[in-house]
């Protein structure tokens, strides 16, 4: 196995201090799977105490619960290190953390995690992987087992129940027969929001996105996070333009594709934070359609865009996301139709629109969303090569007029500032205006009746 070697040092460190020290939990599990751990968690004997004087650069973070975090490098190199106390867990009064902990062995330590996969050990010095609770045998069998008795361990720690979704979607294993009827008995409650947030963050942006939001959905959780898309289920469409079936399923099918492997070209160029907010405006593009659906003959959706940019904003409020990331999912689902009428657009608004730093989210939603219907991507080939274009023209100048400009030219401050700089910046945009100028002498010409000169 390859370990990463600060992580193998920190061991090595603590050993040569005379204390017992292994890799533990999730690194293990994707070692054996064969996948890149994203962090490096060191159980010991070592206490939090020994741990901070062992190594100065460590973070006292949660030290009440035996747990330190060490520091290794800097600057662009740094990394930081889980260090916990080998520990047996007193009891959760409160839903989230043990009233008290007592510093214990390895095995007592694996009996208290959440599921058997989590709950192993790695001796790097012996190549030994060090398993109490079966948690290689549920790994071969592809099954997410909570450790012990499930209602129990819910019952400690609730986002445990979103936990599990996680860990099934983005492995593709099965919820063993136990713990899946303790998730459907025990309510989702207790938890802040923000906690929530970062569960449904990593099952939304993470691999097998559609099969978590399928799980949320069969297990109740939907309802309990975001009753909003729950409500999605059941909510017919027009059959030629969505042969996949109701809203729920053509937003699954939208985050298979979000999340496939390898990722389609219209996500490539995405940063991390882009393809987060485009996950989120995928799961909520259509939450508008249940308000605005009515029945002629056939189902109709009336402005869905802007009752569901509305209800989104609302939603992400509600999930305490911080106010970038709601602003920018609001404005994705607020112009997601855009694209069906972007070629009879005027020049001087679709090139506003095509230089929107947000545009690549744009242009990637509306991909996932015809790829999720109808499968027609005409309007998008026709967007990306208006995006290729305009990325090949020279860089827009500076405005042709500023507010200042406007003063001078004796029109008061107010809201018709916004009217005549837009409007110059689309004649410019188009080639009508190419100097300041000839800008001052249109404004005045065009709006003489607004000012005396």
């Amino acid at each position: 196995m390859q370990i990463n070697p600060r992580a193998r040092a920190i061991i090595d460190t603590l050993r040569s201090r005379g204390h017992q020290a292994l890799l533990a939990g999730g690194c293990v599990r994707d070692m054996l799977l064969d996948r890149e751990p994203h962090d490096w968690d060191i159980a010991t004997s070592a206490a939090p105490a020994q741990i901070a004087e062992i190594f100065p650069r460590s973070l006292a973070v949660g030290a009440a619960f035996g747990v330190m975090t060490v520091v290794a490098g800097a600057g662009e190199n740094r990394e930081q290190f889980e260090v916990a106390t080998f520990r047996r867990d007193g009891e959760y009064r409160d839903g989230r953390h043990p009233d008290r902990v007592e510093f214990s062995s390895p095995r007592a330590d694996a009996t208290r995690r959440d599921f058997t996969i989590n709950a192993l050990f790695y001796d790097p010095s012996a190549a030994e992987i060090i398993d109490y609770v079966g948690g290689q045998n549920d790994l071969a069998k592809k099954i997410i087992r909570a450790v012990g008795e499930p209602e129990k361990r819910f019952q400690e720690d609730r986002l445990r129940l979103l936990r599990a979704v996680r860990f099934a979607a983005r492995l593709d294993f099965a919820i063993e027969e136990n713990t899946a009827a303790a998730i459907k008995k025990t309510p989702l409650t207790g938890i802040s929001a923000e906690r929530v947030a970062a569960e449904l963050n990593q099952i939304f942006t993470g691999d097998g996105a559609g099969r978590g939001l399928q799980m949320l959905a069969d297990f109740g959780l939907l309802a309990a996070t975001l009753p909003e898309v729950e409500a999605l289920r059941g909510v017919e469409q027009p059959p030629e333009f969505h042969p996949e079936g109701d809203v729920f399923a053509h937003t699954k099918l939208m985050l298979d594709r979000f999340s496939a492997t390898p990722p389609d070209e219209a996500l490539l160029a995405l940063t991390k934070d882009e393809r987060r907010m485009l996950a989120w405006a995928v799961v909520l593009h259509d939450v508008g359609k249940p308000a605005t659906q009515t029945f002629d003959g056939r189902w109709r959706f009336n402005r869905h865009d802007e009752a569901g940019a509305t209800l989104a904003a609302e939603i992400l409020h509600r999930l305490k996301m911080p106010a970038r990331m709601s602003a920018a999912v609001r404005d994705l689902v607020a112009r997601h139709m855009h694209f069906v009428d972007l070629r009879k657009w005027r020049e001087a608004k679709r090139r506003r629109f095509l230089q929107d730093p947000l545009f690549p989210a744009h242009l990637a939603l509306h991909y996932l969303d015809c790829a999720g219907s109808h499968g027609m991507l005409a309007g998008y080939e026709y967007a990306a090569a208006a995006l290729s274009a305009e990325r090949a023209r020279p860089p827009s100048p500076p405005p042709l007029l500023t507010g200042a400009d406007l003063i001078a030219l004796g029109y008061p401050p107010g809201a018709l500032f916004k009217e005549i700089l837009t409007a110059a910046q689309d004649a410019a945009l188009e080639g009508e205006l190419t100097s300041k100028e000839e800008a001052r002498a249109w404004v005045r010409a065009k709006w003489k009746n607004k000012v005396e000169f």
